[in-house]
């Protein structure tokens, strides 16, 4: 009879459990859930309106109240009239620009306020697509989810020395010599954001120098003026300045040989056309005794 009695009380609770159970796969889904699924779709409607170029049907996502700032200058507008007429401006100026979004989350502070997160990219043919992580304050009104507020989270901007390099674009390319007197081999190239550049080369003068290696070029913006470090694959290395004067650029370097000795030269560079350069080194020292002028030659592009 125990073990009849324990049976029984096992089964009740199991059927128990399985009432429960299903009750619970029965129960339709949860107010959140539902008001997810409408903020997306809103969100989705808020793309398909940006796209068309629609800013009255844009602006209705936007509640009565809200704030929209202005990402290309900062500027907040109030209301939804105002930020109707700051995409009808916008539109007008930029006629080609495309809006994807992203939803990565919606998350409810309350019954009637959620915050979406997701990413942005504004698209235009004329530039890169400009990417930006975003977070949306939902509010629910008259059963409708509207955009109250939208912030950016501003991504860390790397400086890029362009514009203090740019001078220098023309290197950009391989180069070789065109006199039976040397033999050189030069390649240019930017690196990623364009702050530096670097150029590998090989040189050879009978007699004179033979050498490979690397130089970095870059700006210095304590010193306010163009640097670069250039490596000799026989273990020779050396810092210098540049500096501009007319047509010609002077290479001042210092620096330091394999065997110990301090050595100086400067190179000077001028441009003669896209499509060929000159080069020489004067004023050498290696330790305390002046070296020879290496003759000036012609390199062209490749």
């Amino acid at each position: 009879m125990r073990t009849a009695f324990l049976f029984s009380l096992l089964g009740a609770g199991l059927l128990i459990a399985s009432q429960a159970w299903a009750q619970q796969a029965a129960k339709p889904p949860t107010d959140n859930a539902t008001s997810e699924a409408d903020i997306r779709k809103a969100a989705e409607s808020y793309v398909e309106a940006f796209n068309k170029h629609d800013a009255p049907a844009l602006a209705e996502h936007w509640s009565p109240d809200a704030v929209y700032t202005n990402r290309s200058t900062g500027e907040e507008v109030a209301g939804r009239e105002a930020i109707r007429e700051q995409f009808t401006s916008l539109f007008e100026e930029q006629p080609d620009l495309k809006l994807k979004v992203s939803v990565t989350s919606v998350q409810f502070v309350s019954p009637n306020v959620a915050v979406e997160s997701g990413t942005t990219s504004l698209i235009s043919p004329n530039s890169e697509p400009e990417e930006i992580e975003y977070s949306a304050v939902h509010i629910k009104q008259a059963g409708k989810w509207l955009i109250d507020r939208v912030t950016d989270k501003s991504k860390e901007v790397i400086p890029s020395h362009y514009e203090q390099l740019k001078v220098l674009e023309w290197m950009i390319g391989e180069w070789t010599n065109e006199s039976d007197d040397a033999t050189v081999d030069v390649e240019c190239n930017w690196t990623k954001n364009k702050n530096f550049i670097t150029r590998a080369f090989k040189i050879s003068i009978p007699d004179q120098a033979d050498f490979s290696g690397m130089q970095i070029i870059g700006w210095d913006p304590a010193t306010k003026r163009i640097r670069s470090w250039t490596f000799d694959a026989n273990g020779t290395f050396a810092e210098a300045t540049w500096e501009q004067k007319g047509k010609r650029w002077y290479i001042r370097n210092r620096g330091v040989l394999s065997d110990g000795r301090t050595a100086t030269m400067v190179n000077v560079m001028q441009q003669v056309d896209d499509k060929s350069f000159t080069w020489q080194t004067v004023e050498r020292t290696a330790g305390s005794e002046l070296q020879p002028n290496l003759a000036e030659i012609v390199i062209v592009r490749q």
